[in-house]
């Protein structure tokens, strides 16, 4: 099942608690999310009603996702119902998907690929995607990144000061990696097509 505003939903109910902003009204689209994420593993459930509270309703919603277009800062966030085991830098499973306009350029992207395996390169589209299991972990991941591209670490670098960072979100010491980006969003087209060749 499928659900867009306009599109058909399921109605049935569920006691499942929505953040309070949301329990005063009862959309089609709250109803149906509501009877999605109820199915999910508590981790990938917990964290969409944290989102739904920071971001609203989603803009689309199926049973294996649901997404929200434009929550700035980001350009797209996905949270799957299915979780994918990452060991770096400790074992956790990725479920959250976020995605931001930005051009790295093609001789890092190994680079890349050696700092973190759960950033993903879109050259055509010009987009970088990370997935994690929390939010301030993807903005601690970009913002990392980030360094590689401007040179300011290696990826080795960069591995030994994400495995850091998590040690202090964990200890609840402050660090702005993980608390929004540390660098300006590109304003300008990212996107590469390439070029004809025939």
């Amino acid at each position: 099942m499928y659900y867009q505003p306009g599109g058909n939903y399921y109605t049935q109910q569920t006691n499942l608690q929505f953040p309070k902003r949301m329990n005063s009204v009862r959309t089609p689209m709250q109803m149906y999310v509501q009877q999605v994420i109820q199915k999910w593993n508590d981790g990938p459930r917990n964290e969409a009603l944290n989102f739904m509270k920071k971001y609203g309703l989603p803009d689309e919603a199926t049973p294996r996702m649901i997404i929200w277009y434009n929550n700035e800062p980001w350009k797209r966030t996905v949270i799957y119902k299915e979780t994918i085991p990452h060991n770096f830098p400790k074992k956790h499973v990725d479920f959250i998907e976020q995605t931001i306009a930005y051009r790295v350029p093609i001789h890092l992207y190994d680079n890349i690929a050696r700092f973190d395996g759960s950033i993903i390169l879109d050259r055509t589209k010009g987009e970088v995607t990370v997935r994690c299991d929390n939010e301030a972990m993807n903005y601690a991941a970009l913002n990392i990144m980030h360094e590689i591209v401007t040179r300011k670490r290696t990826e080795q670098e960069a591995r030994d000061y994400l495995a850091k960072t998590v040690k202090e979100y964990e200890n609840n010491e402050p660090t702005p990696y993980t608390e929004g980006f540390l660098f300006k969003l590109p304003t300008k087209k990212t996107a590469d097509p390439d070029k004809a060749v025939l």
